[in-house]
């Protein structure tokens, strides 16, 4: 066993990782390829939708940023008023 970890770098990570395998195999039971398939289609939609939701939130955020510089942009503009002298 000894020889077998010299030779792998990786043997005391499975021996680590090996009580837990067995006990995630309940977690995630095997799939068939049309399970598989679907799942990876439903997750492929969610991400879509993910990606219109922040494409719509970064639109949003650059038009408030325009809003906000515009305003800016005339309250510089607006003339100073004037000191009345008493």
């Amino acid at each position: 066993m000894a020889d077998e970890q010299n030779n792998d770098p990786f043997a005391f990570f499975r021996q680590f990782w090996k009580p837990m395998e067995q006990q995630m195999a309940g977690f995630m039971p095997p799939l068939s390829e049309e399970e598989l398939a679907r799942k990876i289609a439903e997750l492929k939609t969610v991400e879509q939708w993910l990606s219109m939701q922040l494409s719509m939130l970064q639109l949003s955020i650059k038009t408030m940023e325009l809003q906000h510089a515009s305003l800016a942009a005339l309250r510089r503009m607006e003339p100073k008023p004037k000191d009345e002298a008493p």
